[in-house]
């Protein structure tokens, strides 16, 4: 092979390189994203970077203020859900900035299009109206994920449309004082409970290690879940702890059971395995919650052993 012949593979090679981050990488060869129809799918503009296609919301259509400033989205309220190219299509991680009535709404459309929820928590303190994130995956047809996070956005319109100012409490009555049977929450949950102050409180514990030490119930490691209120008008708060293959299990079982999620984090770093952490409301009479948390710890068992550390 002469020295011209080298010259121009070598040159022909370097345009390929050259060209894949603007365009092998989205649609205009094999194995790309195309991200003209992820716009379409997702009713969103699109902006593409080292073979990542991008779609961005900025939340402008609710006025939030941070320690008494107001702030714009760029600084920070802004939904997005990246694209990457994967074996099975597309890999899509994603944010999504939800105000508290929306939450519910919101992560009920991001399971309906076959999306994990992967956290939800707070960016900041002194938020007026208190702001949230709900961060969200999935894997496979990089339209069908387009498709699903704009089902994700449109619910969380919806519930803008109806009312401009977010909500200050869920749907439905305030539970009401009254006495608790504790023995019927024990009878449907399987486990013992405590009461105080008129609240009935079950725990289950779980171990685990944490810097090669045993650790458990005693340490934090449990799921729980407070019944307040009477038997008839009642409100249920608690935290689930879960592996990772636990999470979206559970989180599906609560919600099926009309039971809010409000938090999903971590509590602890370097524990082994490594563990998450899913706080929830209900409201409703005990039976019916009980039922739902045990339907929650019941989806929890059936789910996969963990396989990885954080």
């Amino acid at each position: 092979m002469n020295r011209s012949m080298k010259t121009l593979i070598l040159a022909s090679l370097w345009a390929l390189i050259v060209v894949g981050t603007d365009g092998f990488a989205f649609g205009q060869g094999e194995g790309g994203l195309d991200a003209e129809k992820i716009a379409q799918a997702s009713g969103a503009k699109t902006t593409s970077k080292d073979g990542v296609v991008r779609i961005e919301w900025p939340r402008q259509d609710v006025a939030v203020k941070v320690d008494g400033m107001p702030l714009k989205p760029f600084a920070g309220l802004g939904s997005w859900a990246a694209f990457t190219p994967a074996a099975h299509g597309a890999m899509m991680m994603g944010d999504t900035v939800v105000f508290q009535d929306e939450v519910t709404p919101a992560m009920d459309a991001a399971f309906a299009g076959d999306l994990e929820v992967t956290a939800l928590h707070n960016h900041f303190f002194f938020d007026e109206p208190k702001v949230y994130f709900m961060h969200i995956g999935g894997h496979g047809d990089a339209q069908k994920l387009a498709a699903a996070v704009k089902g994700v956005w449109d619910s969380i319109k919806k519930v803008r449309e109806k009312h401009a100012a977010p909500a200050l409490a869920f749907p439905g009555e305030t539970p009401r004082d009254g006495k608790i049977e504790a023995s019927a929450i024990e009878n449907i949950l399987s486990h013992k409970s405590q009461t105080k102050d008129g609240v009935v409180k079950v725990s289950v514990g779980r171990e685990g290690t944490m810097h090669k030490i045993k650790v458990g119930e005693s340490m934090g490691l449990n799921t729980w879940a407070a019944f307040s209120g009477g038997d008839n008008s009642a409100a249920v708060d608690g935290d689930f702890i879960m592996t990772a293959t636990e999470v979206q299990p559970v989180l599906h079982a609560l919600r099926k059971n009309d039971i809010h999620i409000v938090a999903l984090h971590h509590h602890m770093i370097g524990e082994e395995p490594a563990f998450y952490f899913l706080h929830f409301w209900g409201k409703g009479s005990t039976r019916e919650l009980a039922s739902g948390v045990k339907a929650a710890l019941d989806a929890q068992k059936s789910a996969p052993a963990h396989t990885a550390k954080r």
